[in-house]
């Protein structure tokens, strides 16, 4: 037989492990990491909240809250040792295999080669710099600090907001007793007025601060279907799948059947003299999505091992004269790259 036929021995075998010594392994199944963007919302209300719609006409909450909104959702896959597919390969003196790779966690991923693992991915997210907050306190004028009542206080802070308002609308229609001498100048009062009257509406209208948080879920698809993923509430942000405070995120699973299911073995089939306990995966493809009522949040297409079939490489492909390098796919456990070697 020459080895292109070799290549043809490719027959579908069951799931059960080996029982002869030799060197065990693991062949892979398909794993997905969500990367869950949520934003947080912190309002605090103002010291003179309450006095905002009489001086400056703006209704606003006077109660502090906290709330989360979904940004979006990432999916990256990764491969996992599938216990319920685990092998032993014979190596003997009968078959030329001088390697045996194999990642840390034991999966198969090459034979007389060097290969590595694909990483599972990691996504991190790294904040960006705030901008300090404003202190009120420090851009309030004398009358104002020393105001006998909130009503009082906040009366004089918004007479000061209205004369800031009006400065800087004098500054931009050349109006202004001083007026600055170039561009530069120009943009400096403008910002320093800007600064006053942000601080000092912040009495009234309070402080609102915003934080980006990213969780990682992982889920292992098993079977077609339909479950939740995770829960998303306004008020407390990432719950458990089954606190029924938050909304429900599904995530469903389809088989596109893109690799045709085994026959069944004849039960007098011979024995194959050249099986040494090599398997290989043909997955099959699966889409994934997650969705939100209606809402389709993420979806993929990705090759699920798991949802595949197990074939059988025959131990010819590893001759005493002639031999092969053998490297596998690290996420499918499908044969990635297959090549003749001539031993001396």
């Amino acid at each position: 037989m020459n080895f292109k036929g070799l290549l043809l021995l490719l027959l579908p075998l069951s799931i059960n492990a080996q029982s002869i010594e030799g060197t065990d392994y693991y062949l892979p199944k398909a794993a997905v990491r969500f990367t869950v963007k949520v934003e947080k919302t912190q309002y605090t209300p103002g010291k003179l909240a309450p006095y905002a719609s009489r001086f400056l006409r703006t209704d606003v909450e006077l109660e502090p809250a906290t709330t989360y909104r979904l940004l979006g959702v990432d999916m990256a896959t990764y491969a996992l040792p599938d216990t319920s597919r685990h092998f032993t390969l014979i190596v003997d003196k009968k078959h030329s295999i001088n390697k045996v790779c194999r990642a840390d966690n034991g999966q198969l991923l090459a034979i007389n080669a060097d290969a590595s693992a694909t990483p599972t991915p990691m996504p991190s997210f790294k904040p960006g710099r705030k901008a300090a907050l404003l202190n009120p306190q420090d851009f309030m004028t004398e009358d104002i600090l020393n105001a006998g009542s909130n009503a009082k206080m906040a009366e004089l802070a918004a007479q000061e907001i209205y004369d800031i308002r009006d400065s800087r609308n004098q500054l931009n229609r050349g109006e202004a007793d001083f007026m600055p001498k170039d561009g530069t100048q120009m943009a400096i009062m403008l910002n320093n007025l800007g600064k006053q009257e942000t601080a000092l509406t912040q009495l009234f209208t309070g402080v609102t601060v915003k934080d980006t948080t990213w969780t990682n879920i992982d889920f292992v698809p098993t079977q077609e279907g339909r479950q939740v993923l995770f829960r998303l509430s306004k008020w407390l942000g990432l719950v458990d799948a089954d606190d029924l405070s938050g909304e429900p995120y599904m995530i469903s699973v389809t088989d596109n059947h893109t690799v045709a299911a085994p026959q069944p073995t004849a039960e007098n089939k011979k024995e194959d003299k050249n099986d040494i306990g090599l398997r290989v995966c043909q997955p099959s493809k699966i889409q994934v999505a997650v969705t939100h009522g209606q809402q389709v949040v993420v979806n993929g297409e990705l090759l699920a091992p798991q949802f595949g079939t197990i074939e059988s490489l025959s131990g010819e492909l590893f001759g005493k004269k002639q031999s092969a390098k053998l490297i596998l796919d690290p996420l499918t456990g499908g044969v990635k790259n297959i090549q003749a070697i001539t031993n001396n």
